[in-house]
């Protein structure tokens, strides 16, 4: 299984690392990586402001392969705190080479899963106390879900081939309810607005979750917006 680092992709590829540095600094996180599995032929897409020295031991290594918060994470829905990955033999030799170049062992990954079976993997690390850690996971969670959907449709329809498979079609309502939910109304506002009851809205709230793959509302608009969908509140 292969891993191309996006980040050496030719020019007009969007700037995917200044991104994460942009999460990094308004989040107050030390790094940040995103990897992917392409759905067909397996291959990683990843990117990381990690240093170039980690990032190269990484790849030569293959470490990829072995690396639980890709191997096990990939197979959870919900983000998963580092703290909870099983102490084995991959989790010990990751962790140890990677704090052998005083990287640290706090951190989070969140899965994002896309229509045709990829798997988006949003990380991120930072060198604080447990205890600080859980404060500044529980403030920005919300932050980073956002950040993780968006990233994952960034990569994904950077691809000609998955922009074309991925694109879903939302019927007109569909998008108008998004695009007043984008602009902060509640579901009776958009009722109230559209001359439809707050239920009809959340019946198309819903369809376009399962159209657009997202788990909540905040994320179909997250991913609609991605996509050009919807514009900006």
């Amino acid at each position: 299984m292969e891993l191309i680092d996006l980040a050496n992709m030719p020019d007009g590829q969007k700037d995917f690392v200044g991104h994460l540095r942009n999460v990094c600094e308004n989040l107050g996180l030390e790094y940040a990586s995103y990897a992917s599995a392409h759905p067909f032929n397996g291959t990683v897409h990843a990117f990381t402001t990690y240093p170039e020295r980690w990032k190269n031991h990484y790849m030569e290594h293959g470490l990829h392969l072995l690396d639980p918060t890709i191997e096990k994470t990939s197979r959870s829905i919900a983000p998963v705190d580092w703290s909870r990955l099983e102490r084995d033999e991959q989790f010990t030799s990751i962790f140890t080479q990677a704090r052998d170049f005083g990287l640290p062992d706090t951190g989070l990954t969140i899965p994002v899963r896309g229509p045709y079976g990829e798997v988006g993997l949003f990380s991120v690390s930072a060198s604080v106390s447990a205890v600080d850690w859980q404060k500044l996971r529980t403030k920005i969670i919300g932050n980073l879900q956002s950040a993780a959907v968006y990233l994952h449709d960034a990569v994904m329809t950077s691809d000609a081939m998955m922009k074309s498979l991925r694109f879903p079609h939302l019927s007109a309502r569909e998008k108008e309810i998004l695009q007043w939910t984008a602009a902060g109304k509640s579901q009776q506002d958009i009722g109230d607005i559209l001359s439809i009851s707050p239920r009809t809205v959340e019946v198309h709230l819903r369809s376009s979750r399962e159209k657009l793959f997202a788990l909540t509302t905040a994320q179909a608009v997250g991913r609609a917006l991605s996509l050009g969908l919807i514009v900006p509140g």
